[in-house]
């Protein structure tokens, strides 16, 4: 991806989330978060699955 957030941004925005979280839940988690429009982006391309852990999470975004 080009426009890639800085994972330490997109892992504020998922503070709070109980994992392991379906993408579904990490979406809804950024957006009830106040992420910004590029965070959103990033995170809704991620592959439709459970995520373990955070990392995991950004370890998906590149």
């Amino acid at each position: 991806m080009a426009n890639t957030p800085n994972p330490i941004q997109v892992q504020k925005h998922l503070g709070g989330i109980d994992y392991p979280a379906s993408k579904e839940e990490i979406l809804d988690q950024a957006k009830a978060s106040g992420a910004d429009d590029e965070v959103m982006r990033a995170l809704e391309g991620i592959a439709d699955k459970r995520y373990e852990k955070p990392t995991d999470v950004s370890a998906e975004l590149g």
